[in-house]
């Protein structure tokens, strides 16, 4: 049908409770079905159906003896049609069926499993109804979730400053990792589910192996909080070179072969900013010891030196991943690069020192109270669970660029442009770099 774009498909006014996020279930979406989950301010869920005109839809949690608090983030279940999650400030993850009902009192729980910093309830009822299971995840608000891409493993991100990725049909921790300091806000995994990338108070982004479960980078641009990160889905990887056409510069057929990301990221700082990934892969056999030991394609890339060069690294993190097994693919003069690399040195190992910024010095004072299972931030500071500043690779955007007048909330990549969106309301799509 042709749609007249001037006017709305739907518009609702609500009185009392704002709306504060939202999902279409993109499984069934068709002409016949359009399901839409609405979540509020107060607690509540709505279930709309676009197609049907179906004004009223259905409210869960409508008299708040689920959750009184703030749904943060509301999501379908991958693949499925009637299953979904929502997330709240109270710091719990409720999954629901939106064919059942949520009843008529308070509902009863059962511990099903625990863990570190986390605990799972099924529902007590004679007959089905919702919430099916309940996750009370970490202290403070949980700000948001992510599916991986295969659908079997979940990302959650909370105000204590902890991501913890959770294996979904088994209820079981995967792997954990903190902020350097304050509450981590986003979270998305990579395409192929091999990394998950976080932001928050910080003002870091942070790039986490879910297959090593360490952190392996951290990308400084942001001059304030990241709320929203995402993995750019559409970028090509690089041509490879001729078939045995090695330049001598580190193209030769036998350079491991290397895999490019970008993701984005969007703060209260109304910057956008781009980033390029580039993982080679390890050289087979122990790591080697030194920066002179490394396949030329590693020694090239230009992330950030680190503080203290090659040889003086701190023996906790493995010399493979510190010198930069990960790197920004910036596209820039080669001369003057060591100026410039020097210079930013300087700023980025004052802060790392504690010299410059407030990071370190805010670090092991942030999160230092241990209640309901955060960590305790001067214990923690690094360890693998959260490294300092200089003991992993710093990627440098590859874009940085003010496009709000107001701290922006949304980052969305689609094949033919940039979404964004910011706290006035102001939706703007974007032409993708080059």
């Amino acid at each position: 049908q042709a749609l007249d774009l001037q006017r709305p498909i739907d518009k609702r006014v609500y009185k009392g409770t704002q709306p504060t996020c939202h999902d279409f279930n993109q499984f069934t979406a068709g002409a016949e079905t359009l399901a839409l989950l609405v979540g509020f301010s107060a607690g509540q869920v709505q279930y709309l159906d676009l197609a049907k005109k179906d004004s009223a839809g259905r409210l869960f949690n409508e008299e708040r003896l689920i959750d009184k608090s703030k749904v943060t983030l509301v999501k379908w279940l991958p693949d499925t049609e009637r299953l979904f999650l929502a997330s709240h400030a109270s710091g719990h993850l409720y999954l629901y069926d939106s064919e059942q009902p949520c009843g008529a009192t308070s509902p009863q729980y059962t511990l099903v499993t625990q863990g570190e910093g986390f605990r799972v309830f099924s529902c007590k009822s004679k007959t089905p109804r919702n919430p099916l299971l309940k996750w009370a995840v970490g202290s403070g608000p949980l700000n948001e979730f992510a599916f991986s891409p295969d659908g079997r493993s979940l990302a959650c991100v909370s105000q204590d400053g902890v991501l913890r990725v959770f294996h979904f049909s088994s209820m079981l921790l995967q792997g954990m990792m903190r902020s350097y300091f304050g509450g981590l806000l986003c979270v998305c995994w990579s395409p192929d589910g091999r990394y998950v990338v976080t932001g928050g108070e910080d003002d870091l982004v942070t790039v986490w192996s879910f297959a090593e479960g360490c952190v392996v980078a951290r990308g400084h641009g942001h001059k304030s909080w990241v709320n929203a990160v995402a993995f750019d889905p559409f970028t090509p990887p690089p041509p490879p070179p001729p078939d045995g056409q090695g330049d001598g510069h580190g193209d030769s057929p036998e350079d491991p072969p290397s895999v490019t990301y970008r993701f984005g990221s969007a703060g209260q700082d109304t910057q956008f900013c781009l980033w390029d990934l580039t993982e080679d892969e390890p050289p087979p056999g122990p790591p080697p010891p030194s920066l002179a030991g490394l396949p030329r394609s590693l020694s090239r890339s230009n992330s950030l030196p680190q503080p203290g060069g090659g040889p003086q690294m701190s023996p906790r993190v493995p010399p493979v991943l510190s010198v930069g097994r990960f790197a920004t693919l910036t596209l820039r003069d080669p001369r003057g690069v060591a100026e410039k690399e020097h210079k930013r040195y300087h700023s980025l190992g004052n802060i790392s020192r504690g010299g410059g910024g407030n990071a370190e010095k805010a670090a092991p004072q942030s999160g230092a109270g241990s209640r309901g299972g955060s960590l305790d931030m001067a214990k923690v500071l690094g360890t693998a669970l959260c490294p300092r500043l200089h003991e992993v690779p710093l990627l440098e955007p590859l874009v940085c660029k003010k496009i709000a007048q107001e701290r922006l909330t949304v980052l969305l990549f689609l094949e033919d442009c940039i979404v964004t969106a910011c706290q006035e309301g102001l939706i703007c799509t974007w032409a993708r770099p080059g």
